[in-house]
């Protein structure tokens, strides 16, 4: 069997002081990937002994950036993919492994009155055709901040909510033909039912109170792992970060 981790750190420095190493010593995760390190090379020292550590860093200091920590050693990384705001921004971090690709990603957020909806949707249509050439090859297994509560299910109030960034037609829309092109959502494979549980809460509201969420992180997997998922959660109760960690146990 082997265990992946994704996390959203909201700032790889801040939370390394916070909570970080203990979660991921505590996880012993085969691959842990992570977004929003908010770090250029250099900036943080993580030791981590037993691990390759492969980072993606955005242009900007103190913003975006992706990365992997794994068992095994890459066969191959891809960083840079064609898609400026994507490779500006450092927004994927894709390594290859013998069995599988294992993708971070951290999709571009289409801000207030969705001023970057436009580029947000560029986004999606790139990242469903990379991952679909990827799976050509082997199969793939992506996980991040994905930045869109799917269903309903996926957010504490989508009335309210409706037509807000994360949660327009557009983006869910975009999701779901990113999962027709050939990948499971392996949460709601195993829990399709279950509500209430979520992936980020608002600092400002101050929603891990009153458990007012969205579920934006995912893990997604190619339709041929879809039968080897035996595990997959949100690990609510971790903070450190606005967004919680999520796992995957496949059977490979």
């Amino acid at each position: 069997m082997k265990k992946f981790v994704s996390w959203n750190v909201n700032g790889i420095r801040a939370i390394v002081r916070k909570n970080f190493m203990e979660v991921f010593d505590a996880q012993n995760a085969d691959c842990f990937g992570v977004q929003e390190t908010k770090c250029q090379e250099g900036q943080v020292e993580l030791d981590l002994p037993g691990y390759y550590q492969t980072w993606s860093y955005a242009e900007k200091k103190g913003y975006s950036g992706t990365a992997v920590f794994s068992r095994e050693k890459p066969i191959q990384v891809v960083r840079k993919t064609g898609l400026e705001v994507a490779d500006v921004e450092g927004r994927i971090c894709a390594c290859e492994f013998e069995p599988y690709w294992f993708v971070s990603v951290y999709s571009p957020n289409s801000q207030d009155q969705l001023q970057r909806l436009s580029i947000r949707e560029e986004w999606d249509a790139h990242l469903t055709h990379l991952l679909d050439d990827m799976a050509k090859d082997k199969p793939v297994i992506l996980c991040g901040d994905l930045n869109v509560a799917h269903e309903p299910i996926d957010l504490k109030d989508p009335e309210k909510n409706a037509g807000h960034a994360g949660f327009t037609d557009a983006e869910r829309d975009d999701l779901t033909r990113l999962l027709d092109s050939g990948f499971t959502d392996t949460f709601r494979y195993l829990h399709p039912d279950q509500a209430d549980t979520y992936t980020w809460w608002s600092y400002r509201e101050r929603g891990r109170l009153s458990n007012t969420g969205w579920r934006l992180d995912y893990f997604l997997v190619s339709n041929d792992l879809r039968d080897k998922i035996s595990g997959a959660a949100c690990l609510m109760d971790i903070e450190g970060s606005d967004h919680c960690p999520i796992t995957l146990e496949l059977d490979i």
